[in-house]
């Protein structure tokens, strides 16, 4: 595979892993006393420059999000730009997942009344490009326009132009009794797994690694689904109704393994094909936060997938692995963030994290 098109893609993502934060930066971060110690330890690193950038306008959490994000998109477009042809479509229809991300913030922020400005700085971009732009078509005066709209009807029917609004507009009648805005978050997530899924046929004969990859994602989601359901008694026919298909655990088995009276025996019964479920117990019973749990699959996941995208090279998963250690990185800052924010033990966050346990 000596003239593979993604030898140039490798060697070039290869070059901007040490941009990348080391297992080692996350100890001080998870042990300083506030967040401007967070900010004073991330002016160091790649999210210096952003810090600086937008430290006129903001600080705490909201300039700590504005960089996160921004340093986020900046490594979306390196990946994307660093894709061959062939692989672009697959590589855009993944980084879709940021608009789809922008519009539930927007349609969140809309429901609750939270007014626009607040919302705008929330919004996945950087400097005014959303992450989303390389591969889509929405750019930030986009969301804009849509923060404007009076109400939810008329958000998705601002998004019929982009393809999102046919997911939306069949549901705001039940929206409009119910108030529930949940079916219209689902109803996205939905409709970004089978566009993502589709784009990921078997064209270039690689592609098999990503779908993989993409499963993995919506068994994490559908896991916690059960979990979060059982822990607040629902009915397994309204789990149903939220499960996304598609991934590796099949729908027609959900009843029986739902069908334990507690969190712990849904926990036992997919225990064999999650074995690092259980890692979320101890937190459950003390807190009955499902934060552990969480916690565990993510990183049970990421180890899987790294350990997968990192034996094919010289295909379109090297795009995928660098895309996802982006997005661990970014999680696992957030969290430290937040739980600053809200005063978490920084046991209890260290406890969450995943890159520093890769």
């Amino acid at each position: 595979m000596a003239g593979s098109p993604y030898a140039s893609a490798l060697g070039r993502l290869k070059s901007h892993l040490p941009s990348l934060l080391p297992k080692e930066a996350f100890g001080p971060l998870v042990g300083a006393k506030d967040l401007l110690e967070v900010t004073k330890l991330l002016e160091t690193t790649p999210y210096g420059p952003e810090i600086a950038q937008s430290a006129a306008s903001y600080q705490g959490a909201h300039l700590l999000e504005l960089a996160v994000n921004h340093v986020l998109v900046a490594r979306n477009r390196l990946a994307y730009e660093s894709t061959p042809f062939a692989g672009r479509a697959l590589v855009g229809a993944y980084l879709r997942r940021w608009d789809i991300q922008n519009i539930g913030i927007i349609l969140s922020a809309k429901a609750q009344g939270r007014p626009v400005g607040e919302t705008e700085t929330a919004l996945i971009s950087s400097r005014d490009i959303p992450a989303g732009l390389f591969a889509g078509t929405m750019t930030l005066d986009d969301f804009r326009l849509l923060l404007q709209q009076p109400t939810l009807d008329g958000i998705a029917q601002g998004l019929v132009k982009f393809g999102y609004g046919g997911a939306l507009l069949p549901r705001m009648e039940a929206y409009g009794r119910t108030h529930d805005i949940f079916p219209l978050l689902s109803a996205l997530d939905r409709f970004y797994y089978e566009d993502l899924l589709g784009s990921a046929r078997f064209y270039q004969g690689d592609e098999w690694v990503v779908r993989l990859l993409i499963q993995s994602e919506i068994d994490v989601r559908n896991v916690l689904l059960l979990l979060k359901g059982k822990d607040a008694n629902l009915p397994v026919e309204a789990v149903l109704e939220r499960f996304l298909d598609g991934g590796t655990l099949a729908r027609a088995g959900v009843p029986e393994v739902y069908g334990g009276r507690t969190v712990g025996e849904v926990v036992g019964a997919l225990e064999p094909k999650y074995p690092a479920l259980p890692e979320g117990n101890g937190i459950y019973q003390v807190s009955r936060s499902l934060a552990g749990y969480e916690a565990a699959l993510q990183r049970e996941r990421a180890v899987r997938e790294l350990k997968r995208v990192r034996t094919y090279p010289l295909s379109v998963a090297v795009v995928f692995g660098f895309l996802l250690l982006s997005e661990l990185e970014r999680s696992d800052l957030r969290r430290i963030i937040y739980g600053k924010l809200y005063g978490v033990a920084p046991l209890e966050i260290e406890r969450e994290l995943i890159v520093p346990r890769l």
